[in-house]
């Protein structure tokens, strides 16, 4: 049970502290970002993890190593030059069974195994995690109809999207989608695939999710995880270890 975890970004939206340190080390309480993921990964029983790298690389490797504290197996991708989000995956080696590719620096409850499980159940080629994510209007909206004429106003509404939470599960022949060495991402990916009607999956969430390279949620992180460690970590979780 494979994962690849895209690491290698510089963190731009939450400059000025991803100058010093990669944003999947940013701490939540006391803990980085990426080591939640990889203790809910081992939690899952996921126990070969790949890391794509890039900026501040050296940090990321120190700090896991090669996962035996973590009770998985770490390998790492450099990125020579950014790939996107999804280009580095093609680089990968050995992934002949059903994977999961995610971003390091998401705060979710997700059963992982679940999600994989489901997915190789569907018998598609990729399932995309999506999340219902409410996004405020801080403007009063205006309609209006065609002689320009308002028929309508509402203040500061709340508006809910589908959105991808950034952990997709594909099959191996995703691989041949995903053209070598260039950048690619996500975006490219899913206009790919719609164009070409290959079917893909929507594996909607209903738990926790913050997409932590936004300074919104990463403000907001360190509270939600105290308030529900447990269901990030589990039992093992509560007391720290």
């Amino acid at each position: 049970m494979r994962v690849i975890i895209q690491a290698g970004g510089v963190g731009s939206r939450l400059r000025p502290y991803t100058t010093v340190v990669p944003k999947p080390l940013m701490p939540v309480a006391e803990m980085p970002i990426l080591e939640i993921v990889i203790r809910q990964l081992a939690m899952h029983g996921f126990d070969h993890i790949t890391i794509t790298v890039g900026h501040l690389a050296h940090l990321i490797r120190a700090f896991f190593g090669d996962g035996a504290a973590f009770g998985v197996h770490i390998d790492y991708l450099l990125e020579e030059q950014p790939l996107g989000t999804i280009g580095a995956v093609r680089m990968v080696p050995g992934l002949t069974e059903p994977f999961i590719v995610m971003n390091g620096d998401l705060l979710t409850d997700i059963d992982y195994g679940a999600f994989y499980k489901e997915h190789i159940a569907s018998g598609v080629a990729m399932s995309v995690s999506v999340y219902n994510k409410e996004v405020p209007i801080s403007l009063g909206v205006i309609e209006f109809d065609a002689d320009r004429r308002i028929i309508g106003f509402e203040e500061k509404p709340v508006k809910t999207f589908l959105v991808s939470m950034g952990v997709y599960a594909m099959s191996p022949e995703m691989l041949e989608h995903i053209p070598p060495e260039e950048y690619f991402g996500f975006d490219d990916l899913i206009a790919k695939v719609i164009a070409e009607d290959i079917p893909v999956r929507a594996a909607e969430f209903d738990g926790l999710w913050l997409d932590i390279g936004r300074h919104e949620d990463y403000d907001s992180a360190t509270r939600v995880f105290l308030a529900n460690r447990h269901r990030f970590l589990g039992e093992t979780g509560q007391d720290g270890v």
